[in-house]
């Protein structure tokens, strides 16, 4: 009888509904980038949530449910682009509903983070412009067009990590986010001030920037070359000196099956050649593509850590190669420069030194500059005074003489003796001479 009763119980028990422990909310932090604005809520484990919007007047509503906040949620910045104010409020004893008072219609998209080394489970909310998101895909005119259609070289200058990822952090607190966008801004600052050349950042601000979003927004400024910025750090704060990467291999070769499984990307980095015309046909040419890519990269990379030699004493000797997610565009040469290893006090302090920051980025301007030099991208004004700077010269055809080849490039007998070492009249078919400036 007892064990009847005992079984009975606890079924009865079972069929109860279980009062789950409620989430707690710790803090909201807000931050603010020049296509979106992101929420990220800190919680201490993953959270329901219901997110709808309403307008006359614009308000975005959060629901969070079985939740609690543990501290006041913080008011906006005044001046914040989509939200004047917010409001919280407890629902059923058991839920949170949070009001964003709005200034005009936005589109969210939310979604959970777990926990990592610097953050515990988080609610992310990013807010775009609705309406600007019809015409989010508009082409960015920042190629100048010159005389003759010469075009500058764009380079896009990215400093890594922002916003609520702080990345590396030096023994005395100094944010690798914070010093890599004062080099970045530097060096775009002097790249600007070449002729034939243009700088432009990818993150130009205390926010988050996705590594792909990266990639696509130095696609938009189609720019010639693509350097990301970074500090190192190690475990062993003795570790010190700069390094710069490129893509290796391997990572080329999971990127290219990424992007033949996406069609559209894959048509983009093929030049128009729609997959339809065959998936053999899109891998050999994203393959050669690819390769170009890395060979251009390498070469940047190599001046840039050259330049780097002459600030002091660099992590590895040669350029390295890994599979950086940053550095995977086939279609744009790209390089990762780890500036110093912050952990290290030594660098830490000289990589918070005004000073010492532009010292970084003119050395990284004269290895970008010294490579577009080299090779400058065909119809920019750079190709333009390179082929200007090289020298004429004359293949012999029978018949040619000294007189007349002297007479067609406007120069003088004697300096076309001179420059090609001719002491005779005698010349060869198929001889090349040299033409002196006239």
């Amino acid at each position: 009888m007892k064990r009847i009763i005992l079984l009975t119980l606890l079924a009865i028990c079972w069929s109860l509904p279980l009062q789950a422990r409620q989430v707690e909310i710790h803090s909201l932090r807000i931050w603010s980038a020049p296509d979106h604005v992101r929420l990220v809520f800190d919680a201490d484990a993953a959270v329901e949530h219901k997110l709808f919007t309403l307008d006359k007047p614009h308000r975005l509503v959060l629901d969070l449910k079985n939740s609690r906040l543990t501290e006041r949620l913080p008011k906006p910045e005044v001046g914040n682009r989509f939200i004047r104010g917010l409001r919280s409020a407890e629902r059923n004893r058991r839920d949170v509903r949070v009001v964003f008072d709005l200034t005009r219609a936005v589109k969210p998209k939310s979604f959970l983070l777990k926990p990592n080394r610097k953050y515990g489970h988080r609610l992310v909310i990013d807010l775009y412009d609705k309406q600007a998101l019809a015409t989010r895909h508009a082409q960015h005119p920042v190629k100048t067009v010159k005389a003759l259609g010469q075009r500058d070289v764009v380079i896009a200058v990215d400093p890594g990590h922002g916003g609520e990822d702080p990345g590396a952090r030096g023994p005395h607190g100094v944010r690798e986010k914070d010093v890599v966008l004062a080099i970045g801004r530097q060096l775009v600052r002097l790249i600007n001030q070449q002729k034939g050349m243009k700088g432009v950042l990818i993150r130009d601000g205390d926010y988050y920037l996705g590594l792909r979003k990266r990639i696509a927004k130095a696609r938009r400024y189609r720019a010639d070359l693509f350097v990301s910025i970074h500090a190192d750090a190690f475990r062993d704060s003795h570790v010190r000196g700069a390094s710069v990467y490129t893509l290796s291999r391997s990572g080329a070769s999971s990127e290219a099956a990424r992007w033949l499984a996406e069609r559209e990307n894959s048509s983009d980095l093929v030049g128009g050649v729609s997959l339809d015309k065959g998936k053999m046909l899109a891998s050999v040419l994203l393959d050669l593509s690819q390769s170009g890519t890395m060979q251009a990269s390498s070469e940047a990379a190599n001046r840039v850590l050259k330049q780097l030699k002459k600030l002091g004493k660099t992590h590895k000797r040669r350029v390295q190669q890994a599979g950086f997610v940053v550095l995977k565009s086939p279609d744009i040469p790209s390089m990762l420069v780890e500036t110093a290893f912050i952990s290290n006090p030594v660098e830490e302090r000289r990589l918070r030194d005004p000073h010492h920051q532009r010292k970084v980025a003119k050395a990284l301007l004269r290895g970008i500059s010294a490579y577009f030099h080299a090779q400058p991208p065909p119809g920019t004004w750079l190709a333009a005074q390179h082929i200007k700077s090289q020298p004429k010269r004359h293949v012999i055809s029978r018949g040619d003489t000294l007189l007349e080849i002297a007479k067609q490039y406007h120069v003088s007998i004697s300096g076309l003796r001179r420059v090609n070492a001719i002491k005779g009249d005698m010349l060869r078919v198929g001889q090349v001479l040299r033409i002196p400036e006239g």
